[in-house]
């Protein structure tokens, strides 16, 4: 429901306020957050597979997990991929309500797959911090004050909502290492009409969109593995 107010009230009413001065009317904002909300989206639904663990984890099924014949890391990885389903479910439902705000998508099969695999692997390097927070404390109200200090604060230090060259100096060095900022620069090539000359803007190419993605994967599920293991001593 959060992001769907994302795009339905900020975007419609920040095209409003910003839309005699777009080329795009005030269409053109929705169009260019709309990749942003998708990665808090995928960032939420991450968010939920960490807290089903920890839950998990409090109630003892963990332990009957690992009674089962199966690796350990298997366990692991069922939930991070089944996090990774359903923050793709969440962010087909906002990229729905997207087109239906008037979003100007690209047609371009190729273009949608890529943004899929994008997409998917920011949902799985946030699924791995997520994982590796809930393993680390017994605390639901710990889990969620750890894990809010990530959510939004990574929505807003990236270029989901405006340009980079719009950052003073520390902020943008900030986004810049910042894996939102990738994903949604991926997805503005990929996924928007005529993306590529908006995602150039911030100067950053496509290549390093999944190069930088990739690292956040091995980085998160790094961090979700180490977790894992210290919580079964």
């Amino acid at each position: 429901i959060q992001p769907i107010l994302w795009v339905v009230l900020f975007g419609v009413g920040m095209g409003s306020l910003l839309g005699p001065a777009m080329p795009g009317g005030e269409d053109f904002y929705i169009t260019f957050m709309l990749p942003g909300i998708i990665a808090l989206t995928a960032s939420g639904g991450a968010i939920g597979g960490g807290s089903t663990w920890l839950h998990e984890r409090l109630q003892g099924i963990v332990k009957e997990y690992l009674a089962a014949p199966i690796p350990r890391i298997s366990i692991l990885m069922g939930n991070a991929l089944s996090t990774v389903t359903k923050g793709l479910f969440q962010s087909l439902v906002i990229l729905i309500v997207g087109l239906i705000a008037g979003a100007n998508l690209s047609s371009n099969p190729l273009g949608w797959l890529g943004a899929l695999l994008l997409v998917s692997g920011f949902t799985l390097g946030f699924a791995g911090i997520s994982l590796a927070m809930a393993s680390s404390t017994d605390n639901t109200g710990a889990y969620h004050a750890m894990i809010m200090l990530l959510n939004l604060p990574l929505l807003f230090l990236s270029n989901a909502l405006y340009p980079l060259q719009t950052m003073p100096t520390w902020m943008r060095i900030g986004a810049l290492i910042n894996p939102t900022t990738y994903v949604v620069t991926g997805m503005r090539y990929m996924l928007i009409e005529n993306g590529a000359q908006l995602a150039q803007v911030d100067g950053i190419p496509l290549w390093l969109c999944f190069l930088a993605i990739a690292l956040f994967i091995i980085i998160g599920m790094w961090f979700a593995y180490s977790a894992f293991k210290r919580s079964l001593q």
